[in-house]
């Protein structure tokens, strides 16, 4: 299991690197990474200040137990490899690439990091092109990738749809990155809610998230952290059944029998591997949050 796997992705905010206002209250929040933006919460003017303002920040450290991730702008545009340049060899847990549409892209990101002294910085991709869902697959088994982003606005866009609450429309696309995900064993975290304001939509929105099997929702205000970290947090009674799942199927195999029975349902193997990760997730939940 990798760093990136073992650890809650629960929240993950995104914070504009031209903020430095909002750079310094991220030092605060209970979030389980950050998201430090260059691209779209830039404007094109403010793209070589914001580089520096992110530069000293990230210099200046302070952001503890929280995951780093830097979304660099695309590779084809006047400032991603400016970008690359001054932040890779600040070491942040990971690069953002946004846009990928293939692995070359990962390749050719990775080639930047290293002529940055950074070859260890690891690489996750914003999946929110269409070309880019399709390569899915080969996307999060290129080399150094560690995890998906879904970018369901511009998805959204790119496929005309309308996701409405039930996100329908969007389904297949947010299922296939995470079956590739999960083929290759890296991070899948889902795209933002838009309504900041509202917690209803948004918790709703997290359940769904979490049923399909992803790790953790991209926040865009702070208001939105305490809902994705409760959902996507293992609830009391999903931990109390996990553990009696092990108690009972540890005592159905010492008596030489391989399956038990729990609140009359059969426990096998496969269950005892699920129960099992849950725990430790909710270790590694209670570890990050005593840091």
């Amino acid at each position: 299991m990798t760093d990136a796997q073992s650890r809650p992705w629960r929240s993950v905010l995104y914070i504009p690197g031209s903020k430095t206002r909002a750079l310094d209250k991220a030092r605060g929040l209970a979030v389980d990474a950050i998201i430090f933006d260059l691209e779209d919460a830039v404007a094109p003017s403010e793209k070589g200040a914001a580089r520096e303002t992110l530069a000293g920040e990230l210099r200046a450290g302070g952001y503890g137990r929280r995951a780093g991730l830097v979304r660099v702008n695309a590779l084809d545009t006047d400032w991603g490899g400016d970008d690359v340049a001054a932040l890779g060899a600040l070491a942040p847990d990971a690069v953002l690439l946004p846009k990928v549409n293939g692995a070359a892209d990962v390749a050719a990101l990775a080639e930047r990091l290293d002529a940055a002294g950074a070859p260890d910085t690891a690489i996750w991709a914003m999946m929110e092109t269409p070309e880019g869902v399709l390569n899915a697959a080969g996307i999060a088994r290129a080399p150094r990738m560690a995890g998906f982003v879904l970018g369901t606005n511009d998805l959204a866009k790119d496929l005309r749809c309308r996701p409405g609450g039930d996100r329908m429309p969007l389904m297949t696309a947010l299922q296939t990155c995470l079956l590739a995900a999960r083929a290759a064993g890296i991070v899948c975290v889902d795209g933002v809610y838009n309504a900041f304001k509202d917690a209803e939509g948004l918790e709703a929105e997290c359940v769904q998230g979490r049923d399909l099997g992803m790790d953790g929702k991209t926040l865009i205000h702070p208001a939105q952290v305490e809902v994705a970290n409760r959902v996507f947090a293992p609830d009391p009674a999903a931990l109390d059944l996990a553990r009696r799942q092990i108690d009972a199927f540890a005592e159905a195999e010492a008596a030489g029998q391989g399956v038990a029975v729990v609140d009359g349902q059969i426990v096998e193997n496969l269950h005892i591997v699920t129960a099992r990760a849950l725990l430790a997730r909710a270790d590694a939940i209670a570890a990050l949050e005593t840091q």
